[in-house]
């Protein structure tokens, strides 16, 4: 849900990676990762090309989860299909946030149920109780919308936004275009805690997420061909000139 500093980020190929979140050996916290047991169904959908294994959250939000599936790919025929069981999406919910914010709506809630032309739903509590299973979508900005665009039977799911009181805990390791634009294991988070109403479910998946991240600060020190370099900014005036 996050745009990297540097697209299909990827790690050095003589530097082992994690057979589990497939993370290089230095940046992996699955050692002290236990499972939560969440009662509503989380399921990723990750775009095939988002390929930032550095920074992306997608297995390790997964993993910390012992009702949560991964899939990758740009389109499927309906959601029973991904999972391989008859299932209603009336009864899923799915985080897009396309142009919508919660901050635009009158309501005091920061997960929101919108309808197909970004107003607010009513009745939002009786529909975070019917709510059996969230859908993510893992990828860049574009990429989440593509997954969107691609697959018309979301349509039938439940569609929700967040409205965070924070803004990522990536800070200045990765851009994001809004201000409420988290990473997936923090969405995943937020998201299952309100519906369940378990705060200890987002506590321990940022707990997860803060340890990955301190990984990764230390590897900028100690391992600089680990982390990638970001891009030089171009110069439009001399290029305007030219």
């Amino acid at each position: 849900m996050s745009s990297p500093i540097e697209p299909s980020a990827a790690p050095p190929p003589d530097i082992p990676e994690c057979p589990h979140c497939g993370k290089p050996e230095p940046l992996c916290v699955c050692d002290s990762v236990t499972p939560i047991d969440n009662r509503i169904e989380l399921l990723i959908l990750q775009h095939p090309q988002e390929q930032d294994r550095l920074l992306g959250t997608a297995r390790l939000t997964a993993l910390s989860l012992s009702n949560a599936t991964l899939k990758i790919g740009l389109s499927w025929p309906s959601l029973s299909k991904i999972l391989g069981r008859s299932v209603d999406p009336a009864n899923w919910a799915v985080l897009y946030l396309g142009s919508a914010k919660v901050e635009d709506l009158d309501t005091d809630r920061d997960v929101v149920a919108i309808d197909r032309k970004g107003q607010i739903e009513e009745g939002q509590r009786y529909i975070m109780e019917d709510i059996e299973g969230v859908i993510l979508l893992d990828g860049t900005w574009s990429q989440a919308k593509a997954l969107w665009w691609r697959n018309a039977w979301m349509l039938k799911c439940r569609r929700v936004i967040l409205g965070p009181a924070s803004a990522s805990r990536y800070g200045k390791l990765r851009r994001e275009p809004r201000r409420d634009g988290l990473s997936t294991i923090e969405a995943a988070g937020m998201l299952l805690a309100r519906l369940e109403r378990r705060p200890e479910i987002e506590s321990t998946l940022n707990s997860a997420f803060e340890r990955m991240l301190a990984k990764y600060r230390q590897a900028q020190a100690t391992m600089p061909e680990l982390t990638p370099k970001p891009r030089p900014k171009r110069d439009w005036r001399r290029r305007k000139r030219a």
